[in-house]
């Protein structure tokens, strides 16, 4: 069987590395908030290109502390509306909805999946406050557009970048194309942790003093609590573990991009959908450099290909089956339509690719692609 994710074979490669921190960090006896977090800390904001990184505990809280310090801020107020692609993972949603403030669903393109920055315009409010992009996949949404359209209402700029760690637009890394940045380090990241965990990354001083205090319970000053903060810290292991795999990102990203061309000029199947990566901001002067993610094709039969693939030895994924608007969670948005939302939902197939998917297994999953009927 090809995995989708092979997590042992990739936290092999650093086994040696990740045991020695480990062990640094359990023989100092300092679990929370020390040397390892501020270390990684450091590496990562100079590897983003931003001012200020925060760990946290996970993507969503990374999200959640991003618009709750906000609140605090005076920037926003709960009753507020953000935009959202509608095809998202939950947790965008979640973030948005746990501050008390409201989630306004946008159509995504159908060629890149990602948040069609045309649509924009036509769904800000006077109670708009901010545009969350999710840089889906690993691909890139951004444009001098939807800067404009930020600057041309006054509204922040939220990157959802939990899947596109590494990914540039113009040169620029994503997570310091925005206002704001939330992160995920779960496993099967690109930069997994080997448990739970995330980041903030941003340029505003102020808010990064206030998500940092808010993910400490409130608290600036030990026992002082400024704020009705949250319990949200990166642990000093998972930091020491991270900033390991942090220094090998580019070159596993790089394997990515070459395994996604192979996918891209073996796949022949005419009844295959391919990503468009090139075509993802709709600007050709908008240079972009992906970071796959997850290599995600459609196909109008997805549920028979990928009995059909499991059937010749192919694990494969569906990212995502229900998209948010039909989840009893958002009970409220099960009425509304969102065309391209569900059909894409209903027809994407995600392949295997990371860092130790062998091109021989790559091949095998094209030769398999283009037999299927």
């Amino acid at each position: 069987m090809i995995k989708f994710l092979d997590l042992q074979k990739i936290n092999a490669q650093y086994a040696d590395e990740l045991k020695q921190v480990a062990s640094e960090v359990i023989d100092s006896g300092w679990f929370l908030m020390g040397g390892k977090l501020t270390s990684f800390e450091t590496r990562l904001a100079n590897y983003i290109g931003a001012s200020h990184a925060i760990g946290v505990a996970n993507g969503l809280d990374a999200l959640r502390l991003i618009l709750k310090a906000y609140i605090d801020l005076g920037v926003m107020a709960q009753g507020d509306e953000v935009i959202v692609p509608a095809n998202t993972y939950i947790a965008s949603l979640l973030a948005i909805s746990d501050n008390d403030l409201k989630p306004i669903l946008v159509e995504p393109n159908a060629v890149s999946f990602n948040l069609d920055i045309d649509l924009i315009e036509k769904h800000i409010t006077p109670k708009t406050k901010a545009i969350m992009v999710v840089h889906l996949y690993g691909q890139v949404c951004w444009s001098k557009d939807l800067e404009a359209l930020a600057k041309k209402y006054n509204l922040k700029i939220i990157e959802d970048n939990a899947q596109a760690i590494g990914a540039e637009w113009n040169g620029i890394k994503t997570g310091n194309l925005g206002d704001a940045a939330g992160f995920s380090f779960y496993p099967g990241k690109n930069l997994g942790a080997l448990g739970d965990a995330g980041a903030v990354t941003t340029n505003d001083a102020a808010l990064a003093e206030q998500v940092r205090a808010l993910g400490n319970y409130g608290s600036k000053q030990k026992y002082v609590n400024e704020f009705q903060g949250l319990n949200s810290r990166l642990d000093e292991i998972q930091a020491a573990f991270l900033e390991v795999k942090l220094k090998h990102i580019d070159t596993e990203n790089q394997y990515r991009r070459k395994l996604a061309t192979a996918y891209l000029n073996g796949i022949k199947n005419p009844n295959i959908q391919l990503p468009v990566p090139n075509n993802c901001t709709f600007h050709h002067e908008e240079n972009t450099e992906h970071v796959w993610h997850l290599f995600v094709i459609r196909h109008s039969k997805r549920n028979e290909l990928q009995e059909y693939l499991t059937q010749n030895g192919i694990q494969t994924l569906i990212h995502y089956p229900i998209p948010p608007n039909k989840q009893l969670a958002y009970e409220e948005l099960n009425g509304m339509d969102f065309p391209i939302t569900n059909e894409i939902h209903n027809t994407v197939l995600s392949l295997p690719i990371s860092p130790v998917l062998s091109e021989v297994d790559v091949a095998t999953i094209i030769n398999a692609l283009n037999s299927f009927n």
